[in-house]
């Protein structure tokens, strides 16, 4: 089934991308590294995404395909750059799903019981909603995001006001006690909460006006995720105090106090709907990628069906439904942990975020627009320096995209082109064709013309 966005379900699906689960882990976490101090990352976070977020849906009102964030680097610096940074969001989304999923069964699991089976179940069964949902194309996945982000944005505007009244300053002291430097640590792992913004790019094309549809989606994403990512993280902060850091579920301990008595069955809700919403975005997304970049060459002709407008690409679906499956596996098995998923994945997009607004000073025009590309090179610069070591696998996976790239322009060059005609080589002689001589009505030329009528011979 096809259809087109509007513009509220283009914002539904960013809201689900870029707030997704990090509103229900990383506020503990942030808490965990750096105390109350972990606010001014979220600030800072907050800030920078601004230009980031401005950049790229200035890139995919511009120029709206399927190849997404692939298809700018392409115009911008060629075929090969276009793969490096196509695969490393490809890949990475499979990867960071199951770290998404796990935030969500950690609450189930709290709310139902048993533990880590209930996780993992949780787990493989979100991989399969979302899969069916996008399987139904585009615009019922759309609409399956908007209902999510409108119950999902109520309640958690529900916990923050019902939790405020409890808020204590004290909590507030000491503001940094594991030290300033801590704020960088906090900002690399607070970055997974802000990745997405590129995940819709993918989509662009699919919005019925993507010169105006877009960037009021974004606009309209960039105001409801900074308040409630800051709403949230404050709460904690303010109401849980120390115990902020130390917490496996936030969410529920805030509910718990501003209510009293057990609330692990709303959180679930909330956490699932969370959950959901981040990997039904990220699915539509990196499916229809995975599509374009069949078309382009980057990745086997196989995966490109779906990447037309309103197409939906179940082949590329397919993938990445069962590389996350198979990385659920790897976690049940402890060869993966959530929060290495988590950090290999922003390591992915931060390399994602490097190419594609260097593509944007390139191809945006001057003004504003190139100006917050540059602001935005620079931020991804920074995440770039705070990721470390974890930006390894993202240059793993661009070494492997230049090497498929590679072989794929060998093979093509040990093709042999189809002979050319010597008649359009220049500076040939070709010999002007013959022509037969013009055919004769029986009995209309004279008797020496006339074949049909030839003379005897003498004698």
């Amino acid at each position: 089934m096809s259809g087109r966005l509007s513009t509220a379900q283009g914002a539904a699906v960013s809201i689900g991308a870029v707030l997704g689960t990090g509103v229900v882990g990383l506020p503990a976490l942030g808490a965990h590294i750096a105390g109350p101090a972990s606010l001014i990352a979220w600030a800072a976070l907050i800030v920078l995404s601004v230009p980031l977020a401005a950049t790229f849906a200035a890139l995919g009102a511009r120029h709206p395909d399927a190849g997404g964030v692939s298809t700018y680097v392409r115009r911008a610096f060629g075929a090969r750059a276009a793969t490096m940074v196509g695969w490393s969001f490809y890949f990475a989304v499979p990867v960071g799903a199951p770290a998404a999923a796990l935030f969500g069964g950690a609450y189930v699991a709290a709310a139902l019981g048993g533990g880590t089976r209930t996780e993992l179940l949780t787990c493989f069964g979100l991989i399969v909603l979302v899969t069916a949902t996008n399987m139904c194309g585009v615009r019922i996945s759309g609409r399956v995001q908007l209902a999510m982000s409108a119950v999902l944005v109520s309640l958690l505007v529900l916990t923050t006001a019902l939790a405020l009244p409890h808020a204590r300053l004290a909590n507030l002291h000491p503001f940094a006690p594991h030290g300033w430097s801590a704020i960088l640590p906090a900002v690399a792992v607070l970055v997974w909460g802000f990745a997405g913004w590129e995940a819709v790019t993918s989509l662009a094309a699919d919005f019925r006006r993507p010169d105006r549809d877009l960037s009021r989606a974004t606009g309209i994403a960039i105001v409801v995720v900074g308040v409630l990512y800051l709403a949230v993280a404050g709460t904690s902060v303010l109401v849980l105090g120390p115990a902020a850091g130390r917490s496996a579920a936030p969410l529920a301990d805030l509910l718990s106090i501003a209510v009293g008595g057990p609330v692990k069955v709303i959180t679930a809700v909330i956490a699932l709907l969370l959950t959901a919403g981040t990997m039904n975005a990220y699915f539509a997304g990196c499916a229809k990628l995975g599509s374009a970049l069949g078309r382009d060459g980057a990745l086997p002709a196989w995966f490109a069906k779906g990447s037309e407008v309103g197409g939906v690409p179940r082949r590329s679906l397919s993938v990445i439904a069962t590389l996350s499956a198979l990385a659920v596996a790897l976690d049940a098995a402890g060869a993966l942990t959530a929060h290495e998923s988590l950090l290999l994945t922003t390591g992915a997009f931060v390399l994602v975020y490097l190419l594609g607004t260097a593509a944007a000073i390139r191809l945006l025009p001057r003004g504003w627009a190139r100006r917050g590309a540059l602001i935005a090179l620079v931020s991804a610069a920074g995440l770039a320096a705070v990721t470390g070591w974890f930006m390894l696998w993202s240059l793993a996976i661009a070494a492997a995209a230049l090497g498929y790239q590679t072989l794929r322009d060998r093979r093509a060059a040990t093709v042999a082109p189809p002979p050319v005609p010597r008649s359009v080589i220049p500076g040939s002689i070709v010999p002007p064709p013959a022509v037969p001589p013009p055919a004769v009505p029986l009995g209309t030329g004279t008797p020496v013309d006339d074949p049909h009528c030839a003379l005897p011979a003498a004698g």
